[in-house]
């Protein structure tokens, strides 16, 4: 994912789940409850998402991040995956 500069804060949300963020380019702000971290390329943040959590872009570029989920995280971030596929035409 790529997130662009915001002067907004950072909105926080907790869900069941674990996750594992790696910067690919740029930096990033995370928030993960009370802290408040600078991960940059090259770096990451793994976390239990009980625990509120939110990322934003650091500075004037964009931040591309890899995100990973395990099962429960999968459902919150990408519902369609947890979805049957629908009737295919023959």
């Amino acid at each position: 994912m790529t997130l662009t500069p915001t002067n907004e804060p950072i909105q926080t949300r907790s869900h069941d789940g674990y996750e594992w963020r790696y910067v690919l380019r740029g930096r990033a702000r995370v928030i993960l409850g009370d802290r408040e971290l600078v991960i940059e390329a090259g770096q990451a943040a793994e976390f239990d998402t009980r625990l509120p959590h939110g990322v934003a872009a650091l500075g004037g570029e964009p931040v591309e991040i890899l995100a990973i989920f395990n099962r429960s995280g999968e459902r919150i971030h990408l519902p369609e995956f947890g979805k049957p596929d629908p009737p295919t035409a023959r």
